[in-house]
């Protein structure tokens, strides 16, 4: 299951899985554009509306799942936008690159039989947590924002792996970052300049939203360790092929990983998702 899956990576990572021969789910919060996108996919892929903006979705969501789910790929999210909030009122970006998916994945868990894999960014490393303002209450800034939800999915990733591990499972938690890929993301941002700049940046420095896409692919499919973080090899990591990478000494802090744990089973009202196993 891939979120986010209508455009850009999402889309890509969409096609090459159905491609290989497996049944995709599509989640996707415009069902419209959703089933367009799907008629450019080969093979078995379903369409399904998920808003990871809105809780009661995402709850709606994993209790329609049935039977196993071999792969979740946590691909949505936004980037450097507006202020805005989501429906339960968390910083827009915040609530659904982070809270969302951490939701969605512990709902979904006792369904998952091989790995959970989430889309951080290489802005992690510019990144800080907030733990006094995690929502952006004041001095709201749509990078800072955007970079504290990108290192909040690596400290996710850690902490579901060391849960998983303690629970005695077998799932894994992997995360993937694309580099400087050519994707919609960069068109949000509400500054027309901004917005200008990025789309130059995409036709001359980026590489394509297809080779954005393998780290994620890599990520999803190779015999890799949980925890595992996957990047291009080349250029800062801003482009080439799909390679293990390091991350930020702030995105491998194992008590502000617990901290956001704990901060994000409070906000959501929802707690580890294998509660029949020993944490």
């Amino acid at each position: 299951m891939v979120t986010g899956a209508n455009s850009g990576l999402g889309l890509i990572t969409t096609r090459e899985l159905a491609r290989v021969g497996a049944r995709v789910v599509m989640a996707v919060r415009d069902v419209a554009k959703g089933e367009q996108a799907a008629r450019t996919a080969p093979g078995n892929v379903e369409v399904r509306r998920l808003d990871l903006a809105d809780l009661s979705s995402v709850r709606s969501f994993a209790a329609g799942w049935d039977g196993d789910l071999d792969v979740l790929v946590n691909n949505a999210g936004v980037m450097a936008i507006p202020r805005a909030n989501t429906v339960d009122g968390f910083e827009m970006q915040f609530g659904t690159n982070h809270l969302g998916h951490f939701a969605l994945t512990n709902l979904l868990l006792p369904h998952i039989t091989d790995r959970v894999m989430t889309v951080s960014s290489g802005e992690h490393r510019r990144g800080t947590m907030r733990f006094d303002d995690l929502n952006w209450a004041s001095d709201y800034q749509p990078w800072a924002a955007y970079r504290q939800s990108k290192l909040a999915n690596l400290l996710f990733v850690l902490e579901l792996q060391r849960r998983l591990t303690a629970a005695g499972s077998s799932v894994r938690s992997l995360a993937a970052h694309p580099g400087y890929a050519a994707t919609n993301l960069q068109s949000h941002s509400g500054k027309p300049l901004t917005d200008a700049f990025m789309k130059i940046g995409n036709k001359v420095i980026a590489q394509s939203d297809e080779s954005g896409a393998l780290p994620s692919l890599f990520a999803a499919s190779q015999d890799l360790p949980g925890a595992s973080y996957v990047g291009p090899d080349r250029f800062m990591e801003t482009r080439g092929h799909p390679t293990l990478v390091g991350r930020t000494a702030a995105a491998s802090n194992v008590e502000d990983a617990q901290r956001l744990w704990t901060m994000s089973e409070e906000l959501t009202g929802v707690t580890f998702g294998l509660t029949n196993l020993p944490v």
